[in-house]
């Protein structure tokens, strides 16, 4: 098995109650606190279509999540754990792959991942739409990915990529573990 962080869950973390995301947020989009966390619908409202409140957003936002995420992969070493993944949406679009050892691209055909996407709650085309706006095309992640895994062919095929990929991961830990066990990078 893997050691999981999903930098969603990070967020949600981040902008709920005591979380270390609230007050910044809260100081650029005070629409967007209630109570003592972040409401998530409000700040995307504030931020949906205006790309400057976007960009305000993500300079808070990022480096926290690098922040977790790198913590996260340091207490996966230190307990021995042999693959840890880093679950980042925006990986390559966000320069989030230049702290990785290993890249794998999750696919699907566009239709599929349309229609995956509008069974969301509070999904919409129009959210839908800018989500994929920011997105590379799916042919240049799959490009950049050192593995890709296709989702488009049930879940058997996808879950044999997965574990072709997970062996791999683990034979690659093991040959290129350092001497004290530790590695602070995710995969």
């Amino acid at each position: 098995g893997a050691r999981i962080c999903s930098a969603d869950a990070v967020v949600h973390r981040l902008l709920g109650e005591g979380g270390a995301g609230v007050a910044p947020v809260a100081a650029l989009f005070p629409q967007a606190l209630t109570g003592h966390h972040i409401d998530r619908a409000r700040l995307g409202r504030a931020v949906f279509g205006d790309k400057a409140a976007l960009a305000a957003l993500e300079r808070v936002l990022h480096p926290l999540v690098a922040r977790e995420e790198m913590r996260f992969a340091a207490a996966a070493a230190r307990l021995g754990a042999r693959v840890t993944v880093l679950d980042i949406p925006l990986l390559f679009e966000t320069d989030a792959h230049q702290r990785v050892d290993v890249t794998v691209a999750v696919t699907a055909p566009h239709f599929l991942q349309r229609q995956r996407a509008l069974l969301r709650p509070h999904m919409t085309p129009e959210k839908l739409q800018a989500v994929l706006a920011r997105q590379l095309a799916d042919a240049h992640r799959r490009a950049r990915a050192d593995y890709v895994i296709p989702t488009g062919l049930g879940k058997a095929y996808s879950f044999a990529h997965v574990k072709r990929i997970m062996h791999d991961l683990a034979a690659r830990s093991e040959a290129t573990r350092p001497v004290d066990g530790r590695s602070p990078r995710g995969a």
